[in-house]
């Protein structure tokens, strides 16, 4: 099985436990690996055969727009949820970083896998 990447794709959200953090839309980083077979795409050059990382880069940025969680684990579960059916995706891996969040961290964050490869 091939992946398609979409790696430290910026995001503005409403996220966090603290009221304060609700008042304020915060940055999330995030790396996407989404599992395909490439090769129909590449044999005939066609997008259509393929998964469009532009088509779901804009997704993303669509969800964190309407949505609001007060987990970054919640954020990261819903959204693979929502790629995995729209654009059938049979497996992925999902990395949402949320930087400046603790003290003396780049960022923080969780990893998850769903599906099967």
């Amino acid at each position: 099985m091939d992946h398609v990447l979409i790696e430290a794709l910026e995001v503005d959200t409403v996220i966090g436990v603290y009221d304060w953090e609700r008042t304020l839309r915060q940055r999330l980083r995030l790396d996407l690996e989404l599992a395909t077979d490439i090769r129909p795409a590449a044999q005939r050059d066609d997008i259509q055969l393929t998964l469009d990382y532009a088509a779901i880069s804009e997704r993303i940025g669509a969800f964190a727009e309407a949505h609001q969680f007060a987990l970054v684990e919640t954020f990261a579960e819903r959204l693979a949820d929502t790629l995995r059916q729209e654009f059938a995706i049979t497996w992925l891996r999902l990395t949402v970083r949320k930087p400046g969040a603790v003290a003396n961290a780049a960022s923080v964050g969780v990893r998850i896998t769903r599906g099967q490869a």
